[in-house]
């Protein structure tokens, strides 16, 4: 196979999927900065304290996104995105149904991409046009290492951060 056509396919997913979620972190940072409003839907949702948590999503999400974009510790990056998909799935989208354009909140069909590409960066690698290549960084975290590290830290780390705040709130009971 073509190395060059490879790496330009890595270099296409990983900016294609560093985009998208750097996308929703500046989106969320402006939303932020505007006031309360996403600190509250955070804790509407059952993730306590608000402000806390919508800037560590905020902040994830920057990171992961510039981090994929560029090919710098590709495997974390990968977990970090798979992360805040996992708990964007359980906290909000799970019970939408499959499809995105499901309301009153999206389906989970976007974040199931995301995370899956993300899965499948683990064992591939970032490529040769990465800064991982460049600088020699986690040359030998490909193959199940990269796998495993990428969907245990991601799944892991979402698993742990939902056992440590998600408190989901009370539904209210049907009125007879």
């Amino acid at each position: 196979m073509d190395a060059d056509a490879v790496n330009l396919g890595l270099l296409v997913l990983r900016v294609a999927i560093g985009a998208a979620i750097l996308a929703h972190g500046v989106n969320h940072l402006v939303r932020v900065r505007q006031g309360p409003g996403v600190a509250n839907w955070f804790e509407s949702l059952g993730l306590k304290p608000g402000p806390t948590h919508a800037w560590m999503v905020t902040i994830t999400e920057i990171v992961t996104g510039v981090m994929l974009i560029v090919g710098f510790l590709t495997p974390l990056a990968a977990a970090g995105v798979i992360g805040v998909v996992a708990v964007a799935f359980v906290t909000n989208h799970r019970d939408a149904g499959f499809f995105v354009f499901h309301r009153p909140t999206e389906g989970w069909e976007y974040l199931m991409v995301l995370a899956a590409a993300c899965v499948a960066i683990g064992p591939i690698g970032p490529g040769e046009w990465s800064l991982d290549d460049a600088f020699g960084i986690l040359n030998d975290l490909d193959g199940w290492t990269g796998f495993l590290l990428t969907a245990l830290v991601g799944f892991g780390g979402a698993a742990l951060f939902l056992a440590a705040f998600y408190r989901p709130p009370k539904k209210e009971p049907a009125a007879s």
